[in-house]
């Protein structure tokens, strides 16, 4: 047996940071992730970095932002030149094990352009981690294991997401209220945590390192019973937007973009080929009922992981950190998913659990200090006592779990958003912009958010007045030096944090020099 601890960094895919019930959302039911933030650290004003999933999750397992990291769409390569949080756990002597997916793709250099690697979308596991369970979007072992039990797929995956024939649904629940196929014990959900539970066993007294990747509350928008029915749309309140589609693509192109390209369901059900902005109130309601039952689906797994960890004596001992890639706009604006500005596309939970005796005064606190995605990496290495590397954007959070505050803690967070579509053009040819001027960068602080667009015109919401962002100040004269000030930080920003791997170093006749 060992002394070091353990790791377990769980990250849910489109969990967005407002659907906690210990923070009061009334739909949400959270009560072992509420369990494990009376005993842990939660960061309530924590952002994500970028969307969608692929470039959030390296800026979270790389601590950088997408303007340094660069892999901003889906199916974009990763430069391998760039370390992450497993590649630096290894220094340490840990074998970072990945459960789920981490959306990396490899960077096509020296590889063989028939390498199959090549060939599959987005699918790639980041360098680094071993893979005792990956389970990438065509989630293939899950899929084979319910075929196995009997289940006729034909289609995998594809099949899987299909309602429950005969299904008898009420005349006041919607569409998405038809169960799944499947019983919520062999959900994929369920299946991945089965999966990682028995490879706890055999390292109850082993050191390890896991990143635990749930793929709910992801679409599409089913879920198994009882999780179907565990909210009554009745109870769900209806979405903030304007009276009308046109009318809330006023507030700019991007937006107007987006209503217009989201009409069809995509993975929200593709076994439904609805109109999404032109779904009834009932259908909406039902949508968000379906989604926090997706998350009460998966708070329950992850309650089977904590209790697991305390029943093996591993809970004093292990690091636990709960958070998301990014978040879900829930209909909002006429909207669904997470390619838009709006904060509740980048606001995320982020809990964490430190075992040590130093952080039990702490226990419960709750953060409302502004925290970044890229800040776990750096915490992670900080708390192993290793060298945070100097291509990390983010800053340790490691104080505030002792229940310090850090000196000149940042004021505002940051993020950004690239938008294009190399393949189809289609965002290039609707706004008559080109690729690279396909990108946004936010700043968002106690009071205002700016965003600023390469080739667009930019935006400015007055979160305290405005928390719902349906109101864009950024041509209103009385708000002209508010927006350039906030213009001017970002700037700043950007110009202070650009990839500065060796900028601190320098080579003379005295040899190597490192500003640390």
């Amino acid at each position: 047996m060992t002394d070091r601890p353990n790791i377990l960094l769980i990250c849910a895919d489109q969990w967005r940071g407002d659907c906690i019930s210990a923070l009061g959302h009334p739909n949400a039911r959270t009560p072992n992730l509420d369990a494990l933030m009376a005993d842990a650290v939660t960061f309530t004003r924590h952002f994500g970095q970028c969307t969608p999933c692929g470039p959030s999750r390296t800026s979270l397992l790389t601590g950088q932002y997408l303007m340094n990291h660069r892999s901003g769409r889906n199916g974009t390569p990763l430069d391998r030149r760039h370390t992450n949080i497993a590649l630096e756990a290894r220094k340490a002597g840990y074998d970072p094990a990945l459960f789920g997916y981490t959306d990396t793709t490899p960077d096509p250099r020296g590889l063989h352009p028939n390498d199959p690697a090549l060939t599959a979308y987005d699918e790639g596991v980041m360098p680094g981690f071993s893979t005792p369970l990956h389970l990438p979007e065509d989630m293939d072992q899950w899929v084979a294991d319910l075929i196995a039990k009997g289940y006729d797929l034909p289609a995998g995956r594809h099949d899987v997401f299909r309602p429950r024939p005969g299904f008898e649904k009420p005349a006041d629940r919607g569409f998405r209220y038809i169960p799944t196929l499947f019983k919520a014990e062999e959900s994929e959900t369920a299946f991945l945590t089965d999966e990682f539970l028995k490879w706890l066993l055999v390292r109850r007294d082993k050191p390890w390192f896991a990143h635990f990747v749930f793929y709910r509350p992801h679409p599409p928008l089913i879920a198994p019973e009882p999780y179907n029915g565990l909210v009554h749309p009745a109870d769900v309140e209806f979405p903030v937007r304007a009276a009308s589609p046109a009318e809330a693509g006023e507030q700019h192109p991007l937006l107007n973009y987006a209503i217009g390209t989201l009409r069809q369901p995509s993975t929200y059900d593709e076994h439904n080929p609805q109109d999404l902005v032109a779904a009834d109130e009932l259908e909406i309601r039902q949508m968000r009922a379906t989604y926090y039952g997706l998350i009460a689906e998966v708070d329950a797994q992850l309650g089977r992981i904590i209790q697991h960890l305390k029943d093996t004596g591993q809970y004093e001992r292990t690091l636990i950190i709960v958070t998301s890639d990014h978040g879900e706009v829930l209909g909002e604006h006429y909207v669904w998913g997470k390619e838009i500005y709006f904060d509740a596309a980048f606001h995320l939970p982020l809990v964490i659990r430190d075992p040590r005796p130093a952080a039990d005064a702490a226990r419960g606190r709750r953060i409302a200090a502004f925290t970044q995605a890229i800040d776990v990496m750096p915490t992670v290495l900080d708390w192993l006592g290793l060298e945070v590397p100097r291509s990390c954007d983010g800053a340790s959070l490691t104080p505030f779990l002792r229940g310090e505050t850090p000196p000149d803690w940042r004021n505002a967070v940051y993020f950004e958003h690239d938008f294009r579509d190399v393949r189809t053009q289609k965002p290039e040819t609707a706004l008559g912009i080109a690729s690279d001027q396909c990108a946004y960068a936010a700043i968002r602080d106690d009071r205002f958010k700016y965003v600023h667009f390469a080739a667009l015109p930019p935006l400015l919401f007055d979160i305290a007045n405005d928390p719902h962002e349906q109101v864009n100040l950024a041509n209103d004269p009385a708000y002209t030096e508010v927006a350039l000030d906030y213009a001017r930080r970002m700037l700043d920003w950007r110009l202070s944090s650009g990839e500065r791997e060796l900028t601190n170093m320098s080579v003379g006749a005295g040899g190597l020099f490192v500003r640390k």
